[in-house]
């Protein structure tokens, strides 16, 4: 039986979200009903084995155009999978389960790890984990609520960490 979720939560076509599980508090996302999978910029990339099991470890960059905070993060492999870009280029990339809280709801879901380093988002939310309960508001941004002002500036590099 094919069980669907009605949409019950509104987001816009971008939002701030948290990764509670890996310690990522927020994090601007893009809300993109055109990509399947949803995808995390991630850097030094490295798989390993644990208790034979792929693992993997990584670190993330929560701000735009920023090195700050950077959080290493090591989940277990759920999946290997071709992706197609929406430039037609297609990459192999590795999939984690990730906790994403999106306007005040949590959920599961599938994410490709990829390097977004010159995208305008760390993070796309793709149509798997929007089916969750989600529709997409495109003509609104950040229904689900903005951090403080601090913090939205600290995305921007518009300030400094404490010493």
């Amino acid at each position: 039986m094919n069980e669907h979720t009605h949409s019950s939560t509104i987001t816009g076509w971008r939002e701030w979200v948290s990764l509670p599980n890996v310690g990522v508090t927020w994090l601007k996302a893009k809300i993109d009903t055109g990509a399947r999978s949803s995808a995390l910029h991630a850097f030094d990339v490295e798989e390993f084995e644990r208790d034979g099991a792929s693992w993997v470890r990584f670190g993330i960059h929560p701000w735009q155009q920023s090195e700050l905070d950077a959080v290493t993060v090591e989940l277990p492999i759920h999946d290997r999978r071709t992706i197609r870009s929406s430039n037609g280029q297609s990459e192999q990339r590795l999939v984690v389960l990730l906790d994403i809280e999106l306007s005040g709801r949590t959920v599961s879901a599938e994410v490709t790890l990829t390097n977004r380093d010159v995208m305008d988002f760390r993070m796309l939310i793709g149509r798997e984990a929007l089916a969750q309960g989600f529709g997409v508001n495109p003509a609104a941004s950040y229904l689900g609520g903005k951090p403080k002002k601090a913090t939205r500036r600290r995305n921007r590099g518009k300030s400094t960490p404490a010493a």
